[in-house]
């Protein structure tokens, strides 16, 4: 029985949380875990999601790593931005942001990105901070385009009314109501693999069910017309993928166009019976291929002393 399931509810506790200003002002809401001078990973969580979904891999890899994990504008205890604050280029802007803040001038990190969160590594893939702090970067399931297209949530044939119709899903306003017996089996449908067990079904649904309404739809929004396939061939660092055969909202397809694109690939793995929140699922599986990037392509000299300053910060006690 993995951590996750017997310590679900009680997240990892940070050393340290920041507020990170991004390019537009907005602030994002930091947490760093485990010893400062450890070699580094920084974690990059999908759409609904927030901090607590990356907890599987914080509570192993803290032990001997600098965990960084951030909520994604409008999820977790980052705010809504104001109007217009929703895009690929502030994906970008926030990922840049917390590097700059979190890892010294030089200091370089895994970069693990999960569906938006590998979305936001594609997106920014070409700028300054990727380039100087990223060492290699694992992709989980996530699309570079095409998310309408390829989506199979809607048990229809593939074509135009399935594309729109989920592109409705996408920025539907509905609320989603509490988690019960009801949410669970559609989120378990939607997101996850058969055999996924109820204690990480109610875990997934839990933080779904938290992300507020507006940013939900926004980043829905901005989802339905996704094209990133430019970008994916500006992330020239040494890429893993990670897919699950039974993801129906990122399937396959879009982990084997990325790995074909991209400079550097590491190769992809389909992780059988698996859905779409892959590092929930498989938590083993996700966290040793972030060890074994962090054991090649993060040298003694890479892990720093310090970190660099923020425009704020609250140590936790």
């Amino acid at each position: 029985m993995s951590r996750l399931t017997r310590r679900g509810d009680t997240p990892p506790v940070p050393v340290r949380e920041l507020s990170v200003v991004s390019a537009d002002g907005a602030r994002i809401h930091v947490e760093l875990h485990g010893p400062e001078a450890a070699p580094a990973v920084v974690l990059s969580h999908g759409w609904t999601c927030n901090t607590r979904f990356w907890d599987a891999q914080v509570r192993e890899l803290a032990v001997d790593h600098r965990v960084v994990v951030y909520d994604q504008r409008g999820h977790g205890r980052t705010p809504e931005p104001g109007a217009g604050g929703y895009s690929t280029r502030a994906l970008a802007d926030d990922l840049e942001a917390v590097l700059n803040a979190t890892l010294e001038p030089g200091r370089k990190a895994v970069l693990g990105g999960h569906s938006m969160g590998g979305m936001t590594l594609m997106a920014a893939g070409g700028r300054a901070a990727v380039r100087e702090h990223g060492a290699a970067v694992l992709l989980c399931s996530t699309g570079s385009s095409r998310l309408t297209a390829e989506s199979r949530v809607l048990p229809l044939r593939a074509g135009a009314l399935r594309t729109r119709m989920t592109a409705a899903v996408l920025g539907a306003r509905a609320p989603l109501g509490p988690v019960n017996a009801v949410s669970r089996a559609i989120l378990k449908y939607a997101t996850m693999g058969r055999g996924s067990v109820p204690e990480r079904v109610d875990f997934c649904a839990k933080i779904v069910h938290a992300c507020p309404r507006g940013a939900r739809v926004a980043w829905g929004h901005v989802l339905a017309e996704l094209d990133l396939e430019a970008r994916v061939r500006e992330l020239r660092l040494p890429t893993a993928v990670i897919a699950g055969t039974e993801d129906r909202l990122t399937p396959p397809v879009h982990a084997r166009a990325i790995e074909a694109a991209l400079p550097q690939s590491l190769g992809l793995t389909e992780l059988a019976g698996m859905g779409h929140m892959t590092p929930v699922e498989a938590p083993g599986t996700v966290t040793g291929k972030l060890r074994e990037l962090v054991a090649l392509y993060v040298t003694v000299e890479d892990a720093g002393s310090g970190t660099a300053e923020a425009v704020s910060e609250e140590e936790v006690a």
